[in-house]
């Protein structure tokens, strides 16, 4: 019997070793393969800044560049552990290159030797100019609505003005500060804290992240004072005699009230709003005018307007001959008498109709028409279009000079309109 020598059949065994190491990789990276994942937004940290501001200097980054992609590559099983909050992507601007480019490194702390990270951009660009400063007022911004019946009156911030500091080149871009807050749902005078926004004079938003301000941790303020609003009658005075043989008949605005706001003290105070007749002359006059009267002058201290452009309010002056009187009466005040009862009216139009009288001045000065127009359906049995003579009961003396028709359509009931007359 021979001896067994480990040397026998060498060459075999090696090669069997070898096969076996690699069916061990094969098995490995078959079950815990080697991959890729990309993670987005990684902010860039900047190192070593002081190399810059030791020399009165400020940095600016260009391109977006302060967040990058990162590519790892790394076995599956360290790769399921990760997220973007395990990347740390640095710029050392001890290594800046040209004065303008500084290499991002991403590192996985905790991991190392176990993957490789590649940033993309891979460089920080940055621009290197001297630092300024400039003093910036502030404004507000409002966005919601109050209250009903609450409108915002004035708004002051704190404080009145910022100073921002930075690179030149940002800093001059900067056409206004603003101070954003949301008013919905008040109802009472309130300090809100405020956004603070800058724009340029594009209105672009200005990128704030690389600037730095005096404002400390407190922030921006806005104090809004909300007022409550009322509707308030205007009441007009006239001034001055129409030509010779006319009168002042009536006078009319649009609109005929405005709306109003105050503090509750200041509202309560005021239900009209008087104007002087000196706004309204009439001189001469032997037709009807339209004048537009600013009314703004005229509102009592503490009040103003809701809307600040409805201060211009259109003053209608009728004129007329002695011994005529012209009323305009609405569609809809004329009375429907012996309507079918399978029919329904309905007026074509909703514009005001016309009545001119003549008669004696005193009488015609207190005529009073609203119940005294009618129409009579009892012809009228068919659905259709139709114009109808206008009825006008008026007291002895006075005549209507001019008849009237009024433009009306008839059509069948059906059962939902039966349903609502009962």
């Amino acid at each position: 019997m021979m001896k067994y020598k480990f040397t026998n059949n060498l060459g075999l065994k090696i090669m069997a070793l070898v096969f076996a190491a690699f069916l061990w990789l094969i098995v490995v990276n078959i079950d815990d393969p080697v991959e890729s994942a990309t993670f987005r937004n990684i902010p860039v940290t900047v190192q070593n800044t002081e190399i810059v501001t030791n020399e009165g200097k400020v940095y600016r980054i260009l391109d977006d560049t302060q967040s990058v992609s990162v590519i790892v590559r790394a076995k599956r099983s360290v790769l399921s552990k990760l997220s973007s909050s395990s990347i740390v992507a640095t710029a050392d601007m001890s290594q800046m290159q040209i004065e303008s480019l500084v290499p991002i490194t991403a590192t996985l702390p905790g991991y190392d030797g176990r993957y490789t990270a590649e940033a993309t951009p891979n460089n920080l660009k940055v621009k290197i100019e001297d630092q300024t400063k400039n003093a910036i007022p502030l404004t507000v911004s409002v966005s919601g609505t109050p209250r009903d019946g609450y409108v915002v009156g004035e708004m002051t911030t704190n404080p009145e003005k910022i100073t921002v500091r930075g690179s030149e080149s940002l800093v001059s871009s900067i056409d206004k500060a603003v101070a954003k807050v949301d008013v919905s749902g008040l109802s009472k005078t309130s300090v809100l804290q405020a956004e603070l926004v800058y724009y340029d004079g594009n209105g672009n938003v200005v990128d704030k992240t690389q600037l730095s301000d005096n404002l400390g941790d407190e922030g921006v303020t806005v104090n809004v004072q909300i007022l409550n609003t009322k509707d308030v009658g205007l009441e007009f005075g006239v001034s001055g005699e129409p030509k010779e043989g006319y009168i002042f008949s009536s006078i009319t605005s649009e609109p005929e009230k405005v709306q109003v706001c105050g503090t509750a003290e200041a509202l309560a105070e005021v239900d009209i709003l008087e104007i002087p007749a000196s706004e309204v002359d009439i001189s001469g006059v032997s037709e009807k005018q339209e004048i537009t009267v600013d009314i703004l002058p005229y509102l009592p201290d503490g009040i103003q307007l809701v809307d600040e452009t409805a201060n211009n309010v259109v003053v209608t002056v009728t004129i007329e001959p002695e011994g005529a009187r012209t009323i305009e009466l609405p569609v809809e005040a004329v009375r429907v008498n012996n309507l079918q009862d399978n029919l329904k009216v309905s007026f074509d139009s909703q514009t005001d109709i016309e009545l001119q009288f003549k008669g004696p001045q005193e009488a015609l000065s207190t005529l009073d028409v609203r119940n005294a127009a009618s129409i009579d359906l009892k012809a009228y049995t068919k659905p259709g279009e139709y114009e109808v003579p206008v009825n006008v009961e008026v007291p002895s003396g006075i005549t209507l000079t001019k008849k009237l028709t009024v433009k009306v359509t008839l059509t069948e009931k059906t059962d939902s309109t039966e349903a609502e007359d009962e």
